[in-house]
């Protein structure tokens, strides 16, 4: 069996109580960790929303462009499984950086190939796939010098009308993803979590 090459991401670290992603409807084992489609995601600590994430091959000495980016924990990727609020999987993983340029220069000496500049939503966008997620880098002028922080997290989950009843008004109305054929709803902004967090409809056969 030939063993994959490719970057992969492995690890998130946020900085939430257990409690409050819990009560989103994930299910997070008694030392915070929470596994979903081949990411361990470790919860707690101090700071404010992703602090932290490992990638697997890569030539990273603890960081890439300023973002904390340590030696994963885990050997393996967690075993996939639903979690009862219908989560799946990391869709995508959002960074903010002040240049572009200068962020796509620090993943490629990494070993991390960006893929095409195009123009998005909220600025130029580069992205790429890592493993079971993809990375979606977005440029935001208005950030400091040389500035580059993690900006949010996309979760797939089977049904976004279950999800909405689950949730009720903590989730803003569902509307259609800049990516075809998908939908996405967005955890509104009230405290109870400190990372951007949205939900998408799976990818389209």
């Amino acid at each position: 069996m030939q063993l994959p090459r490719e970057p992969e991401l492995a690890e998130l670290v946020i900085a939430d109580p257990p409690e409050r992603w819990q009560a989103l409807g994930f299910e997070v084992d008694s030392v915070g960790h929470l596994d979903i489609g081949g990411v361990r995601i470790r919860l707690g600590g101090e700071g404010s929303g992703i602090t932290a994430w490992s990638l697997m091959r890569v030539n990273a000495m603890g960081s890439i462009d300023g973002l904390s980016s340590p030696v994963p924990r885990v050997l393996y990727p967690p075993p996939f499984k639903t979690h009862p609020n219908g989560a799946t999987g990391v869709d995508h993983v959002v960074i903010h950086s002040s240049s572009l340029e200068r962020t796509t220069a620090a993943f490629a000496r990494a070993g991390v190939e960006l893929g095409r500049t195009k123009p998005g939503e909220h600025g130029r966008t580069a992205t790429r796939r890592l493993g079971p997620a993809m990375l979606e880098v977005v440029e935001r002028p208005e950030l400091g010098v040389e500035e580059t922080r993690f900006a949010g997290l996309a979760i797939v989950v089977i049904s976004l009308e279950q999800l909405a009843e689950r949730l009720g008004e903590r989730l803003e109305p569902i509307r259609p993803a800049s990516a075809p054929g998908r939908r996405i709803a967005t955890l509104r902004a009230d405290g109870s979590v400190s990372v951007a967090l949205s939900f998408m409809t799976p990818e389209p056969p």
